[in-house]
């Protein structure tokens, strides 16, 4: 069976807005991903690091919950789980603050079997960040010897921008590694002064924008449908997951994305990606609806 990995940050993110708390989630980019995609069906693992504390065992069991195997999820003895504050402004988009325990040493990742077409999922600062940029190149190497499609997120925020020459040689690495880049009109600008990067297959959101497509030859524009939103966090994740869900159930293998799909098959994998990331928008949740 085909699955797919999605690795990066766990974080407990509590919502508030108009200074007031709306609810407690678990987070993090390829983490809000990763429960899209279990509740979606597809077998799903998980491959990050908690706190030893009550918040862990939470994300923990939440992810069991729906469907996400926690067996290369790792606990850090002696320290607390990522904690956020995500303000919501008048158009329920969201602000974050950060609060983070984590060792100064890091273990190893506990990586999964990786098999042929199986889907990698990572991105945002996790995948470039100095302390875990040799756990992370070890995990692109064993899935690359693998065979599996490997999908990168850019997610570059601006509060890393003062970083970037640091960054961008492990961006632009990830970027090589990759069979499928994602980046927001955002990420392109704190990255890459706007530009698109050079890789064969590139899609770009902007936000309530349309959604553009390259793949060799192809270029396609998507536009997207207006919706009353209820919070924006976790769209561009569930859009992730949407895309690596439709690569699993429509049956495209690495050859076949390498060798340049047809129009019809990109449109049903945005189409999936798009109908994802408006789930989540109508949802106070990070990631699809439990039975949508």
């Amino acid at each position: 069976m085909r699955k797919a990995i999605c690795c990066g940050e766990v974080v407990l993110d509590i919502l508030m807005k108009d200074g007031n708390p709306l609810s407690a989630n678990p987070g993090g980019s390829s983490f809000n991903s990763a429960v899209s995609l279990g509740r979606s069906g597809v077998h799903t693992v998980f491959v990050g690091e908690t706190g030893d504390d009550e918040a862990g065992a939470l994300v923990r069991d939440f992810l069991r919950d729906n469907g996400v195997d926690t067996s290369c999820v790792k606990r850090n003895a002696g320290h607390k789980t990522n904690l956020s504050l995500a303000f919501l402004d008048e158009h329920n988009d969201a602000h974050y603050s950060f609060y983070r325990d984590e060792p100064a040493e890091r273990d190893d990742f506990l990586l999964p079997d990786i098999n042929p077409d199986d889907v990698l999922v990572f991105g945002s600062y996790f995948a470039v960040a100095p302390a875990l940029r040799g756990q992370m190149m070890r995990l692109l190497e064993k899935a690359r010897a693998a065979g599996a499609i490997i999908y990168y997120d850019v997610n570059f925020r601006s509060s890393h921008a003062r970083d970037l020459s640091v960054l961008r040689p492990s961006i632009t690495h990830n970027i090589a590694d990759s069979d499928i880049v994602r980046a927001s009109r955002e990420d392109l600008d704190n990255a890459f002064g706007g530009m698109e990067p050079d890789c064969p297959r590139f899609i770009r959101t902007d936000g309530p924008g349309s959604i553009s497509l390259r793949d060799g030859l192809l270029k396609a524009e998507y536009p997207v449908a207006k919706i009353e939103t209820v919070s924006t966090i976790g769209a561009g994740d569930s859009f992730n997951a949407g895309v690596a869900c439709a690569l699993i159930k429509e049956g495209v293998s690495r050859r076949e994305l390498l060798g340049g799909l047809d129009r019809k098959v990109w449109d049903a994998i945005i189409g999936r990606a798009q109908a994802f990331s408006a789930a989540c928008c109508r949802s106070m949740e990070n990631y699809i609806p439990k039975y949508s």
